[in-house]
């Protein structure tokens, strides 16, 4: 049995964070004495470091470095040694979250034709294996887990968005460019969460409580029972839907309901076992990666929350806090995606559940320092929770990036400094200038003293909107996009999309 192991994230190929601290760890057996040594492709020494290994681990920490190829990383104890060749030192991403972050590049539009020929060295990604238990199974895939390039036939399973965020950003800067992918599919931001973490507020305990009274008195045997039969429901469905579908592309949701019998709502049952579980995908993933020098997180994620939280910004927050002390790094950028439109085809009628959790996506980017937040609201797609068109999500992220980490001018336009009222009409100042789109709509309100909501007469003047209405003589408040799905029409000279908000 080897003394020592590193962390699978060092590997061949493996990106490393430039200009941070650059952090090096594995396990192995208590008291062994490690010495690392990195090294540039001429065989000059950038950084060294000893450590001895106490309680199974041990981390390495070399001083920060300039963005270059062709480097080698060795770590022995003096009688084995590792050693990692074509080590990438530039730009490396977390990139977090469900599905629609986990949608593969081979399931994207564009997907299949780029695999097929596209080569860029300088971009590469490693997936962090996907497992809610530690098994033997998780252990082995975790050792054999290795760093990917960019290259014809390769990147199937690429994060799409990751994807096309990475390559926009690389071509860009010039420098190689990793992603760390770390996400699983219909996870609550509590998935991703320690129970230190979800202790330290009222909203995390709650998702702790519901977690551990549903669990209460199962057996692991009763979990994986239960577990079986929801997917196996799940997964019967959804076979005979898609048969349908084949024949009747154009049925929604509502009508497959109809000849089918109801889809299983997505409710699967929880357990020890569950990677649904509140901070059971911190352990067995998460930590997997910690505490790797990160030049910023990208995360998609949100739609597991809209139904079971009123304070998603709290949980969120405290997200980001943990995400920054896992990570050694007080400042890391957090890169937000905000809910695109959505609504299930057998809806009855507009839930208000996606613009509220928008909202509080929008109140962490502008409470929270050095986030940013993709906007998305002229994206997604009617009765289809996983739209496939990945590169506009890559590309808002790039954007995003380019304001936040860089610091390049905000090209996002944004409500700015609230509202006044002036002769029973509302003035919203903006960011930048818009103008109407066709095809959409404006998606203004406004309400008077009683709440209610009214659809506004719209003017716009550069960077001002003026809204009034008829039925709110004395205007307080107003609203853009406030609903679950529908077209909008108001976006920036740049083509980018006004921002939703709710100002009261």
């Amino acid at each position: 049995m080897a003394r020592f192991q590193l962390a699978a994230l060092f590997s061949d190929g493996a990106v490393l964070c430039r200009r941070k601290e650059i952090r090096v760890f594995g396990t192995g057996e208590d008291g062994a004495r490690l010495s690392c040594c990195l090294l540039d492709e001429g065989g000059r020494t950038l950084g060294q470091d000893e450590t001895v290994i106490e309680k199974g681990r041990f981390c390495f920490c070399l001083p920060p470095q300039e963005a270059r190829m062709g480097c080698v990383l060795t770590v022995t104890d003096g009688q084995e040694k590792t050693i990692c060749c074509d080590i990438a030192i530039g730009e490396v991403f977390l990139a977090g979250g469900q599905s629609n972050m986990e949608l593969e590049l081979q399931n994207a539009d564009e997907g299949k034709r780029l695999i097929l020929s596209h080569r860029n060295p300088q971009v590469r990604y490693f997936n962090v294996p996907k497992f809610a238990r530690f098994t033997p199974d998780a252990e082995e895939a975790n050792k054999n887990a290795r760093w990917m390039a960019v290259a014809p036939g390769a990147a199937q399973d690429m994060s799409a968005a990751a994807y096309f965020f990475a390559m926009k950003l690389q071509d860009h800067l010039y420098l190689p460019v990793g992603v760390i992918d770390c996400y699983w599919g219909g996870t609550s931001v509590t998935c991703w969460m320690s129970e230190e973490t979800l202790s330290r507020t009222a909203e995390g305990q709650r998702y702790l409580k519901e977690y551990r009274d549903s669990w209460a008195g199962k057996t692991m045997d009763q979990y994986l029972a239960e577990e079986g039969a929801f997917f196996s429901g799940l997964d019967e469905w959804a076979k005979k839907a898609e048969a349908l579908k084949a024949e009747h592309p154009e049925y929604t949701t509502k009508e497959l309901n109809a000849v089918l019998g109801p889809c299983p709502p997505w409710n699967p049952p929880v357990g020890e076992g569950s990677p649904f579980r509140p901070a059971g995908l911190y352990h067995t993933m998460l930590e997997r990666v910690v505490p790797a020098a990160l030049t910023g997180v990208l995360f998609y994620q949100g739609e597991e929350d809209t139904w079971r939280t009123k304070q998603y910004d709290v949980l969120l927050t405290s997200f980001i806090f943990q995400l920054r002390t896992l990570f050694r790094d007080g400042e890391l950028p957090f890169l937000n995606v905000q809910l695109p439109m959505w609504i299930d085809g057998a809806a009855e009628e507009d839930s208000k559940l996606w613009p509220a959790l928008r909202l509080a996506q929008e109140k962490v980017w502008r409470n929270v320092r050095n986030t940013g937040l993709a906007v998305l609201i002229d994206q997604g797609e009617f009765d289809n929770i996983h739209p496939t068109n990945k590169r506009v999500v890559g590309e808002r992220l790039y954007e995003t990036a380019l304001e936040t980490i860089y610091r390049e001018p905000a090209r996002q336009p944004v409500y700015a400094l609230g509202k006044r009222r002036m002769e029973g009409k509302l003035y919203i100042d903006l960011s930048a200038p818009v103008a109407v789109s066709v095809g959409g709509e404006y998606l203004m309100e406004i309400a008077g003293e009683d709440g209610v909501f009214h659809p506004a007469d719209v003017r716009i003047e550069g960077r001002q909107i003026i809204l009034s209405s008829p039925k709110a003589p004395r205007p307080l408040a107003a609203r853009y996009a406030w609903t679950d799905y529908a077209a909008v029409c108001l976006f920036g000279e740049n083509g980018l999309p006004l921002a939703p908000f709710l100002l009261e």
